[in-house]
């Protein structure tokens, strides 16, 4: 069967593509021009240069597909200025969609993010619980949450065979872009964080096990649904102790406590004001590395018949991944 992958250069995509090719699909993959494509580079694919807004270039890549699985988003919820993530996230999933309604697909498979899901306290979170009130929200959840109702209203209002994943933060080899979650890996694995972020705990899961969810989805994924993609929630103190003992290096033992790093947080806000700079560690980039409560992902395993690893091998297999960088380099 044909597939397309949209923003296959991605951490999630690239393992999408991935996992497509040793399936035996015929697969096709869309790019940015100029974009670091080295996580793919060795693939049979056939690709298309574009972006989100290149409609001549969608047009062609969609047509005699039969499964088109959107990998693009802006990740980047610490900027000041939240435009760019609308303009990605929201209306750069609005043309696509535009264009794909009209494409004869089978299914179109959305990458969205658990945090589109309504948590609170005290409660085990499903694909049933909404966000009702976006005031509290930051832009980049904001931006999330928009984009998947929009896609799911094209599923509703015209017929799209789409589903929403929605997927919590990913760990793994491959993450040649470092994502911010793996940059966290790569400092546990070379011995260089000065210390643990105390009461922060995330929604994990394996990117190769959130990847066949995906593919799955195309398959079993019920059109108009979305599914929970999670495998457990665990804290980062303990994400860097795994990371750190893959390495064979030591964890920092300095835990910050939490109202400690509020404090830094809000420093980071305040210095990215008076200096017109994106501060990675700012109030916003703080909430949301704090989930709220667990998800359950019982539909996602029931339905399309998921079973993920523990998220435990993905995090031990991505510091290896930066070590093995590293020696590599230092070789060359």
């Amino acid at each position: 069967m044909s597939k397309l992958v949209i923003g296959a250069n991605g951490f999630l995509g690239s393992h999408v593509t991935r996992q497509l090719v040793a399936d035996g699909h015929d697969v096709r993959v869309m790019v940015r021009p100029g974009a670091n494509t080295v996580g793919i580079d060795d693939l049979d694919v056939d690709r298309f240069h574009g972006d989100v807004w290149d409609d001549d270039t969608l047009r062609t890549a969609m047509t005699g597909v039969d499964d088109l699985y959107y990998c693009v988003v802006d990740t980047r919820g610490w900027l000041r200025d939240p435009a760019p993530l609308f303009r990605t996230n929201v209306e750069g999933t609005r043309n696509v969609l535009d264009i794909a309604k009209d494409a004869g697909l089978r299914t179109f498979v959305y990458t969205s993010s658990y945090v589109t899901v309504g948590r609170r306290r005290g409660h085990v979170a499903t694909e049933a619980d909404v966000i009702r009130d976006e005031k509290r929200l930051t832009p980049y959840v904001r931006s999330r949450l928009q984009a998947e109702r929009l896609v799911l209203r094209y599923a509703r209002e015209h017929g799209l065979p789409a589903v929403a994943m929605c997927v919590s933060t990913t760990y793994g080899a491959g993450d040649w872009g470092r994502t911010p979650h793996g940059a966290i890996i790569a400092g546990a694995a070379f011995g260089k964080l000065p210390f643990v972020m105390g009461g922060i705990e995330l929604e994990a899961v394996g990117v190769d096990d959130a990847a066949r969810a995906l593919l799955l989805a195309a398959e079993r994924g019920r059109a108009g649904e979305r599914y929970l993609i999670s495998e457990k929630m665990i804290t980062n103190a303990e994400v860097v102790r795994i990371a750190a003992e893959a390495a064979g290096v030591s964890a920092p033992t300095r835990v910050v406590p939490l109202p400690l790093s509020y404090a830094m947080a809000a420093l980071g806000s305040l210095e990215g004001r008076l200096r017109g700079t994106d501060e990675r560690l700012s109030l916003t980039s703080l909430r949301l590395m704090r989930a709220e409560a667990p998800v359950d992902c019982g539909k996602a395993r029931g339905e399309l018949g998921w079973q993920p690893r523990p998220v435990e091998e993905s995090i031990a297999e991505a510091a290896k991944f930066w070590v093995s960088l590293r020696a590599a380099r230092d070789r060359g």
